[in-house]
Parts: structure tokens; C-alpha cells; sequence
């Protein structure tokens, strides 16, 4: 398969050492950032991908002629450059999928993928759950909350100030409310919101909490059906290059990443 990454941040460098050593087995024919230093100093030690395109528009990642494009940059890249790459038929996966909280972006990726007939892939990123969650959705799900706990460092400081938190010394509660306002003001903290929004049909009700004791990034998630009642807690070790990056995002990347370019007929999950 070739395979387009959008963003080479700390995401984009725990797939590239997978494609790198092996693991997966992709063509890797471009990388793009707005930083395309960046995107040599990832591929400075990748042996295995000598003739990938450098790339800092989509212009210059189409003309690569991807067959995915993982978009691991940020919810702007998701609203500039996913729906030109559905509509050119190019699969997408998107790791800010917080961006598609946007009902208008939405509506416009759902139309580009009936018209192209190309996909929208979405890892189960930084939770555990989802197919649980999407199993429980056609019965109708009664409640879905979230509750975040970072690091005070994995949070925008003038976010927070803007909230009345200039100066943070013990576990706080910076937000809560609506999943849809957590993704606005906290952006890059909290795509987990809208993929369980989209797997369950409902908007998770939120909190977030800032601790600056933490070294784990956790995420417990309660939802309730007619079927089912699920607790789920999970504690994930930050990316060392940036707190706001929970090391499992990346790694559920790549198993799906896996699951589309291998020929099985045993298939887990859903």
C-alpha cells in the first residue's frame, strides 16, 4: 500500500519507526508538514525509504499518488486537506477526529466519501472500549461521560488562564461540560471525545482535570444502554516528545494501519 502522512510531530514518529523497522508494510510515498525539516529529520535514519516526497502542501502529497493518507497533524490539516484527499478517492485516516465534531465539516467528509467512494478510517486512539460502545450504539446509549486527567503541562496555559487557572499547583478541574466545548477549547487534548461521540451516537458529558503531579495521562469512561453498563479506566504513558500525546494513540494507528494492508482471514474486534 502507499501510504501519505499529513503532520511529523511526535505521532507521526512512532509510525515512522514502525514502517521503518519493518513492522508494517507500506510504500511510504510522502510526507508533509509545514515544518519540512521535520519530515527529514524522521526519515534521516529510515534505510527502508529512500524515495518519499517531502512535502509541505497536498498538492505535492497527491501528486505522490497515495492509495491512505494519515492525517496526524491537527484539526486544521483535518479541515484543509481531508476532504481534497476524498475527493481524489485517497483513503484517509484521521487522528484528530476531533475536528469532525464540526457538523458542517462532517456532513461535507460524509458527502466526499459517497461521491469518491473513498474511507474514513478512525483508530480507537488514546481509550479502549470502542467496540463495546459501538456494539451498544443501534440499542441506544442513555449516558456517555468522560473524565480527562493530564498533566497540567499537556494543557494550553493561556487556555487556561483564559479559564481562571493562571497558576495550578494541586489536581484541578479546568472544564466541564459538553464534549463539543471541550473539543474547542481544548483542541489537542481531547480527540477521544469525538470518537466516542461518533461510536456512540451520543456527545460524551466531560471533565478535565489538570494535575501537575501526574505522569500518566488517564481516561475514565462511563456509559450506560438497556443493554449494558461500562467502566473503563485507562492510564497511558505520554509521548516523550509531547505530554499532550498519549503513547497509545499512535500505537492503535499502527495496528489499524496493520489491519489494512495484511491479508487475513481472522479478524478481532470489530
Amino acid at each position: 500500500m502507499r501510504v501519505g502522512i499529513i503532520g511529523c510531530g511526535a505521532i507521526c514518529s512512532v509510525i515512522m519507526s514502525s514502517v521503518c523497522r519493518g513492522d508494517v508494510e507500506v510504500e511510504l510515498v510522502a510526507l508533509m508538514d509545514t515544518s519540512p525539516e521535520k519530515c527529514e529529520k524522521l526519515l534521516k535514519n529510515c534505510v527502508t525509504q529512500r524515495s518519499t516526497a517531502i512535502c509541505k502542501d497536498i498538492d505535492c502529497v497527491l501528486e505522490a499518488r497515495p492509495q491512505l493518507v494519515i492525517e496526524a497533524a491537527s484539526q486544521r490539516a483535518v479541515r484543509d486537506c481531508v476532504p481534497k484527499l476524498l475527493a481524489r478517492g485517497v483513503d484517509v485516516m484521521v487522528l484528530s477526529v476531533g475536528a469532525l465534531l464540526d457538523e458542517e465539516l462532517y456532513r461535507g467528509v460524509v458527502e466526499a466519501t459517497k461521491s469518491s467512494n473513498a474511507k474514513v478510517y478512525i483508530p480507537s486512539g488514546a481509550i479502549a472500549g470502542i467496540d463495546a460502545v459501538k456494539a451498544l450504539a443501534p440499542l441506544g446509549i442513555e449516558r456517555v461521560e468522560l473524565r480527562i486527567y493530564k498533566n497540567v503541562k499537556a494543557f494550553d496555559p493561556n487556555t487556561l488562564k483564559r479559564l481562571g487557572f493562571a497558576e495550578i499547583r494541586e489536581r484541578t478541574k479546568a472544564f466541564e461540560g459538553s464534549g463539543v466545548d471541550a473539543s474547542r477549547l481544548f483542541p489537542a487534548n481531547v480527540n477521544v471525545v469525538a470518537t466516542l461521540t461518533l461510536a456512540s451516537g451520543k456527545i460524551p458529558w466531560v471533565e478535565l482535570y489538570a494535575d501537575p503531579t501526574l505522569t500518566k495521562n488517564i481516561h475514565e469512561i462511563e456509559v450506560e444502554s438497556p443493554a449494558s453498563r461500562i467502566q473503563i479506566r485507562v492510564e497511558n504513558g505520554p509521548h516523550p516528545e509531547n505530554p499532550k500525546t498519549s503513547y497509545l494513540a499512535p500505537l492503535s494507528a499502527i495496528e489499524l494501519l496493520k489491519e489494512l494492508t495484511k491479508s487475513t482471514n481472522i479478524l478481532v474486534g470489530t
